[in-house]
């Protein structure tokens, strides 16, 4: 009886073992193939047009008499849109989690991060409806000075909204995992319960909030349906908020079925920055969370 017991423990320990293996070389070989297929694609085209006209160049035009396919101001668009909305995602997050952890009724608390948390499910082109329907008209009619509500200042408000659960959860998470010990030393020493949590809590989980910040910016940086209904669309620079613009997931999505040839293979190329600025982002992210494991 034990002699069977054993041997079907030491089975289903070995079909668990498979599993875990084949699981992880899943997606060991999904990166793998994804990764060939963006250089392979890629390259060749980079080694005819210029990697630095490419990369350097100012003007998109694939269907041209003589094609251009510059992304440089795609890129500084990909670069200010993160910026802004992680910006305003990382303070209106951390605030609301600083809120759910500290100021929030005990009774009230986990209601309150389900809602927040409610807000990741709704699909990414909902958001970009609510940009379209609300936020395009608001801008346009009263803030711009343009006549246009396409642009850098919509999509921020769409994105800000759809990165809160993650800089929310991720904070909130970072912020119960420190000890309770720092907040009544500090309140026993005469400070109110709010300077002692932005004086020792904040700070003693400022890894985890630092990389709640990084998972929200790749978030911001690889949306793509609600910044094609709310950006505009023009490859341009951006020298202004109510500008229409275009990012480099929106590039992809715009001209993915309606280009061939060389404009087809200059798409695979702006997928391949795209793909090394998100690489880029994840090894910050595993920079901050090995440090956060060390000082834990």
């Amino acid at each position: 009886m034990i002699g069977t017991l054993k041997r079907n423990l030491h089975i289903g320990e070995k079909a668990a073992h498979i599993a875990f293996a084949f699981s992880a070389s899943v997606c060991f070989i999904a990166l793998l193939v994804i990764t060939i297929f963006l250089f392979a694609k890629g390259t060749p085209f980079l080694a005819r047009y210029g990697f630095w006209n490419f990369l350097f160049g100012t003007k998109w035009a694939p269907l041209a008499d003589q094609p251009s396919y510059g992304i440089l101001p795609m890129i500084v668009t990909t670069f200010a849109l993160v910026g802004l909305s992680g910006l305003c995602g990382a303070v209106i997050g951390l605030l609301a989690a600083v809120g759910l952890f500290a100021f929030v009724p005990r009774k009230l608390e986990k209601p309150c991060k389900a809602i927040v948390e409610l807000l990741a499910g709704i699909p990414s082109v909902i958001y970009g409806l609510f940009g379209l329907a609300i936020l395009v008209p608001f801008v346009r009619d009263c803030l711009s000075s343009n006549g246009v509500g396409y642009g850098l200042l919509t999509a921020t408000v769409v994105l800000t909204f759809m990165i809160l659960p993650t800089m929310v959860s991720v904070s909130y998470d970072s912020l119960k995992a420190v000890n309770p010990c720092y907040l009544q030393g500090a309140m026993a020493l005469g400070v109110t319960r709010s300077i002692g949590v932005f004086t020792t809590v904040v700070p003693a989980a400022r890894q985890g909030i630092l990389s709640a910040v990084v998972l929200s910016c790749g978030r911001a940086l690889g949306e793509t349906m609600a910044v094609v209904m709310v950006i505009g669309g023009s490859p341009s620079f951006p020298t202004s908020l109510t500008q229409s613009v275009r990012t480099l997931t929106a590039n992809i999505a715009i001209g993915a079925n309606e280009l061939t040839g060389d404009a087809k293979e200059a798409l695979v190329c702006c997928a391949l920055v795209l793909f090394v600025l998100s690489f880029a982002l994840n090894g910050v992210f595993a920079v901050l969370r090995e440090k956060r494991r060390k000082h834990a």
